[in-house]
């Protein structure tokens, strides 16, 4: 049999999962041949970060992230009751797979710098993280809704680019998990 998530009563079928966030698991998922990210918001403990009421932060920081112009999938529904929200599918690899198998460009570091400015001048930051990150046709999206006030201490050259290639703290990121 196979699995299905709804979203405001309509069916999707999970493909795979996607990857787990600190707020939620992303499923990659299928309907009239059409594909589409399923993100379910969960309640599991983080030990570094704390949240609010998860899923109306996932909407008022797409309408803030969308104000801004960064580059990120649409979002296509939001189910408030089941905590889910269907996404806009960015079909390519993260920036994470490619600093992993030695495909990263310069021009992906060129243009989250861009994102970068462009979020400080609206005074946010976003998650740097490079699963965060999807390139497609050369363009690299940010594919989380996740953003907060600026702090210089979590801009992209303090605390993301640490993760853009293969330094020691990427290392052993990918050595823990």
């Amino acid at each position: 049999m196979e699995r299905v998530m709804t979203v405001n009563q309509t069916e999707y079928r999970i493909v795979q999962l996607l990857g787990r966030g600190k707020g939620g698991y992303s499923y990659l998922v299928e309907r009239e041949g059409q594909f589409y990210v399923l993100k379910q918001i969960h309640h599991e403990p983080c030990e570094y970060y704390s949240f609010g009421n998860k899923i109306e932060s996932e909407r008022n920081d797409y309408q803030r992230l969308l104000q801004t112009g960064i580059r990120l999938p649409k979002m296509l529904d939001i189910d408030i009751s089941n905590e889910r929200i269907l996404k806009e599918y960015i079909e390519g690899p993260t920036i994470y797979d490619m600093v992993k198998s030695d495909t990263m460009e310069e021009i992906y570091l060129e243009q989250v710098r861009e994102m970068a400015k462009i979020a400080h001048s609206a005074g946010l930051n976003i998650d740097y993280f490079p699963t965060n990150f999807v390139v497609q046709n050369g363009l690299i999206y940010y594919i989380d809704y996740e953003c907060n006030a600026y702090m210089d201490e979590w801009n992209f050259e303090n605390w993301g680019i640490k993760y853009w290639s293969k330094t020691q703290d990427f290392i052993d990121y990918v050595e823990s998990h």
